[in-house]
């Protein structure tokens, strides 16, 4: 091993004393880091963490009937499909596409001239028809006076009262094929059976037509016309909430059992009011409902066959009733929950089961009383188990007639 010089040597003492000098140092900012850390903590730690503040208000407890909701859909009361009962040239459309039509008006013309001829050959039939009868008269008088002085056979007699009973019966059969002619020319127009809202012509003009008094042959469709007013609202029940129905009417209820209201042109609004007319016989037994029909008055024409609405029947008599805001009822998957805040100022869910909303706020039916104390402000800082500041706060209800 070669001798180092005393320069060599002094470099290196002074570079061990270097690193040993670098070391304690950082020994102690590791130390002063610890001790400041520590006693900062200790100190946070000593002051507790304030309770989350949330708002509590017991149930609003109201006097409310019971009501089911069902989603129905408008019908006409009467609908017709024109079609004539004689065929021809189609000659007039005398309406417009769409349009109100009054009970009688004229819509459809046929051509007239084929049935007038028919209507002037069965005329000159019951003229003749009426001279072979004047004739067959004559003579059976004839035939009779004969008789009665003896001049005359009585199977002459015989034989002329036959001819006269026979032209009696010509004629008689002349005067139907007048009525039959008649009838087919009164049919050449087409008049409304009822007033009401027609659809769009399905011929046009010019076009040869088809018809038949009693639909044995195919005839053409021409239109169809739907009556407006009133109309029909149809829905289906099913078999527990007809049950629950029925033995609200069986208790007397009769005429206020029938009145539902109606939320129609897709709002939430129900302010339209209808009369529950008609329950089906039988309950279907595929689905498990039975149809049942509301009737509307449709006075300004608002409502169109064929469109949704919601209807709603009343079920069970005024009873009091627990409310709560919709946004402090939780919904878990098919349950429903309201956090409630117990005597100790803990969290304690429950669950419920909720109807339908009445005055802006949503019908508790079970799983509540009216003493609890629910939480309707600062859901978000409250979690089940835990410790809150409970503020009391008031419910109130949306007094407006259409939420209610």
């Amino acid at each position: 091993m070669e001798e180092q010089s005393p320069s060599a040597r002094l470099f290196h003492k002074r570079k061990v004393v270097g690193v040993a000098g670098g070391g304690l140092l950082s020994v102690a900012l590791c130390a002063g880091l610890f001790m400041v850390w520590g006693g900062s903590h200790t100190a946070s730690a000593g002051a507790a963490p304030a309770l989350p503040e949330v708002l509590v208000s017991q149930p609003l407890v109201q006097p409310l009937e019971t009501r089911l909701g069902f989603l129905g859909q408008f019908s006409a009361v009467d609908r017709v499909e024109l079609r004539a009962q004689v065929g021809g040239t189609l000659t007039g459309i005398h309406f417009k596409d769409g349009e109100l039509v009054q009970k009688g008006a004229l819509l459809f013309s046929v051509d007239r001239v084929p049935y007038e001829i028919r209507l002037a050959q069965a005329k000159s039939q019951v003229q003749r028809s009426s001279a072979r009868l004047t004739y067959a008269k004559n003579e059976l008088q004839r035939a009779d006076e004969l008789v009665r002085n003896n001049a005359g056979s009585v199977q002459s007699l015989e034989q002329r009262k036959s001819e006269w009973q026979e032209a009696e019966a010509a004629v008689a059969e002349a005067n139907a094929q007048v009525r039959d002619a008649q009838f087919d020319l009164d049919h050449c127009q087409i008049v409304a059976p009822f007033s009401g809202r027609i659809s769009n012509h399905l011929v046009s003009v010019g076009n040869l037509i088809a018809g038949s008094r009693a639909a044995g042959s195919p005839t053409t469709l021409l239109a169809t016309l739907v009556s407006v007013d009133p109309i029909y609202l149809d829905f289906d029940m099913s078999e527990s909430d007809y049950q629950q129905y029925k033995r609200y009417k069986a208790n007397g209820q009769g005429v206020s059992a029938d009145n539902v209201q109606i939320a129609a042109d897709g709002g939430r609004d129900y302010t339209t009011p209808g009369t529950l007319d008609f329950i089906d016989n039988a309950l279907n037994r595929s689905s498990g409902t039975i149809h049942a029909r509301a009737i509307v008055r449709n006075g300004d024409r608002g409502l169109t066959p064929g469109e949704f609405a919601r209807v709603r029947v009343v079920t069970s008599a005024s009873a009091p009733t627990l409310l709560l805001p919709d946004a402090v009822v939780l919904p878990d998957q098919s349950r429903f929950n309201v956090l409630t805040v117990d005597k100790d100022g803990r969290v304690a869910p429950k669950e419920v089961s909720v109807g339908d909303m009445r005055h802006g706020l949503r019908v508790i039916k079970s799983g509540l009383s009216a003493q609890d104390r629910v939480i309707v402000g600062g859901l978000p800082f409250a979690a089940p188990g835990a410790l809150v500041n409970a503020k009391d706060t008031t419910l109130k209800a949306d007094n407006d007639p259409a939420k209610e």
